[in-house]
């Protein structure tokens, strides 16, 4: 088989075999019997040994066309258990596979040309085996059994249901490990791919890869699949890091840890960014986006100076009535810049009728009017309680309708035992589950498993994704401005990776999305995000525009088997075109017109080798992707062609049988003596607020 052919040729029969059975056979022949080809001794030995070393090349050569051939039809199987995924503190680890070239592209053209048909379809024994497969399928469940084992002492097993074209892998039978380095991971790598198409297999092989490097991993998954969460547990437990694994999960609220989304921050005016943030602000809405910011915000800054933590549960009972709080800083402002205030208040409020209320105060409890009319006649000046002042000078009625557009995000995210995960109390020590934030999962090299359970609750499930975004945005931009350890002793200057899985992120993504990934890479966070298709993105942002900025900001493409075209060419429409070579066998007869010539007739036979530029791979070839493969522009536009290997059937010994063996687990794990709270305002306690609610009934009293 000769390498100089202008077009190689792989798809024929191996005649490579037969030159190799004649080698053998003479060399056979010149050890046994030189005498019949009258060769003496001394000659026939060098000779038998040149027709051997030729028999040996031809065979390799001819064996290679049948490894080709067979290639095509099915590849090797290739498992690994999760205790054997490679781990590098260098490269991350993909799975099996080549970089595509040109004799690739070649190569499929030629097996989609009639002629190669016969090579590729299945061999006759393995026809009768499947057609005797069915026919057993009820009388002889034995014989069908046996017809389809999956072993290699089998010559009939069916091949794995994976579907797809095994053309597009097999057209290479040299594989190599496919990494990709951790320097390009900052760069964000996007995976899509179709339902059940190998995913999430995909994110067990990553996510294990991260634990075992010891670096922090953060999971969101919104259907909350069970399976991903005991994987991440397993991994977790495999590497020693049980004692920083925490799972916060809406659909298991007993086994999962509490988390405020709004507890941490570092300037007051984040709380109601990251509440307001998920408003729509298309339209008519921007305006009630905007007050509901202001609102929000209001009601944080006199939490603060209260001495109270911000959670969605005081928010959302603030909004609703805004009076109490009102009542409340007035109480704790005032005595401390005006000793007898709250006995003039007193007294205006025992003095407040429904008739010399104002009419945009109707409605409102009688202690707001009296400090109306009190802080209207004095100059005392506080900017949050003029604040507090300004928003229960609205109307009530017409202040009900301009935040209606909060209450509902409010009540999706305190509604059952949503409010005990997002809304967690700091003082119960009797409550077992721990109390997180990214800021002290990034410090203490955390995994975190985000289980969002939207296949019960979208809406909730959304909600609370985005907030937690929201929050990531923010832990973000104070870890590119201060460090991870700021404020610590010994602090270390050096960057965290923070590895962010994303399952399903466009039912998570939201404006504060692309912040995340255009500027989150300086905070040393790599998002890993996994969809369906190019179409879920824009119908999550609701534009175009921002689904290419999203897109835009992923370095790393791996696109496993698709459905839409249009998703398809957003990796095909990256790649250059090549030179498909085909040849075209042009053969012509011409009569002899002279009497004396001495030939009849003169014939020519030639072959035209002509080049067509062509697509390195169409849409089509992302369509027809087996389950388990993909194709994978990494390192600045390289493709390469991916498999990644099964799962083991065996079982995995640290891996929990159910969620309740998890929960026993963890729950032997948890500690509720540390200090969740370090460094944070206590909220006041039950006996401040006994004494402030005495000091209120004493002054209704006078």
């Amino acid at each position: 088989m000769s390498r100089g052919h202008v077009i190689e040729n792989l798809l024929r029969p191996a005649v490579e075999l037969y030159s190799a059975a004649a080698g053998l056979a003479a060399g056979t022949i010149c050890l046994v019997a030189p005498w019949s080809l009258m060769l003496a001794p001394v000659v026939s030995w060098p000779l038998a040994a040149g027709f051997f070393v030729l028999a040996g090349i031809r065979a390799q050569q001819g064996l290679h066309i049948l490894r080709y051939r067979r290639n095509l039809r099915r590849l090797p199987r290739y498992v690994i258990t999760s205790a054997r995924v490679p781990v590098s503190r260098h490269t991350l680890f993909i799975g099996k596979g080549f970089r595509m070239e040109q004799k690739h592209a070649q190569r499929l053209y030629q097996c989609r040309q009639p002629e190669a048909a016969q090579y590729l379809r299945p061999g006759w024994l393995y026809r009768q085996a499947r057609g005797l497969e069915k026919a057993c399928d009820v009388s002889l469940p034995v014989v069908r059994r046996l017809l389809s084992c999956d072993h290699w002492l089998n010559p009939v097993r069916p091949l794995p249901p994976v579907g797809g074209s095994p053309l597009l892998h097999g057209v290479e039978m040299n594989e190599t490990d496919v990494t990709l380095p951790l320097g390009e991971r900052v760069g964000h790598t996007l995976v899509m791919g179709t339902t059940r198409v190998g995913k999430t297999r995909l994110a067990e092989i990553f996510i294990t890869q991260d634990i075992r490097r010891g670096e922090v991993v953060i999971i969101f998954d919104p259907k909350g699949d069970a399976d991903l969460l005991r994987r991440a547990y397993a991994e977790t437990k495999r590497a020693g890091r049980e004692k920083a694994f925490y799972v916060f999960h809406l659909g298991w609220p007993d086994i999962s840890a509490r988390y405020n989304a709004v507890g941490r921050f570092g300037r007051i005016s984040e709380v109601a960014s990251r509440i307001a943030g998920q408003l729509s602000g298309e339209g008519n809405s921007a305006a009630f986006k905007e007050f509901a910011w202001r609102f929000v915000n209001i009601i944080s800054r006199a939490l603060i100076e209260l001495g109270q933590r911000p959670d969605y549960l005081q928010i959302s009972r603030h909004v609703i009535n805004i009076d109490d709080l009102f009542i409340r800083y007035a109480q704790y402002y005032l005595p401390e810049h005006e000793p007898k205030a709250w006995d003039i208040i007193a007294q205006i409020a025992g003095k407040v009728t429904e008739k010399n209320t104002p009419r945009n105060l109707q409605g409102r409890d009688k202690y707001v009017v009296a400090l109306e009319q009190y802080l209207a006649a004095t100059k005392v000046y506080d900017p949050i309680l003029d604040g507090l002042r300004s928003a229960v000078r609205y109307d009530k009625t017409y202040f009900d309708k301009i935040v209606a557009s909060l209450l509902p995000l409010l009540e999706k995210l305190t509604t059952g035992k949503t409010a005990q995960l997002l809304a967690p109390s700091y003082s119960d020590l009797d409550d077992p589950r721990p109390i997180f934030d990214w800021q002290q999962i990034i410090r203490k090299r955390g995994v975190v498993y985000v289980g969002l359970d939207a296949l019960s609750d979208a809406e909730v499930a959304a909600a609370v994704g985005n907030s937690m975004f929201a929050d990531l945005v923010s832990i973000a931009g104070y870890i590119y401005k201060f460090g991870v350890n700021e404020g610590l002793p010994g602090e270390n200057t050096a960057k965290v990776p923070v590895n962010l899985h994303c399952d399903e992120f466009n039912e998570l993504m939201g404006d504060e999305f692309i912040p995340l990934i255009n500027k989150g890479g300086g905070a040393g966070i790599q998002v890993t995000a996994y969809t369906q298709t190019l179409s879920d993105i824009e119908a999550r942002i609701g534009s175009h525009a921002k689904a290419g900025q999203v897109i835009g900001n992923f370095n790393n493409l791996i696109m496993l088997r698709v459905r839409e075209t249009a998703t398809a060419e957003l990796m095909t429409g990256q790649l250059h075109n090549v030179d498909i070579l085909t040849s075209t066998v042009m053969s012509g007869v011409t009569d002899a017109s002279g009497p004396d010539s001495g030939s009849d007739f003169t014939s020519n036979t030639m072959e035209h080798v002509s080049a067509v530029s062509a697509p390195l791979i169409e849409p089509a070839a992302l369509i027809q992707l087996p389950k388990g493969q993909a194709f994978a522009l990494l390192e600045g536009g390289q493709l390469w062609k991916i498999r990644m290997p099964l799962p083991a059937a065996e079982n995995d010994a640290l891996m929990p049988q159910s969620i309740a063996t998890l929960a026993e687990q963890m729950q032997a794990s948890y500690r509720t003596g540390e200090q969740w709270w370090s460094g944070a305002i206590m909220p006041e306690s039950q006996g401040d607020s006994a004494a402030l609610l005495a000091s209120l009934e004493e002054g209704l009293h006078e």
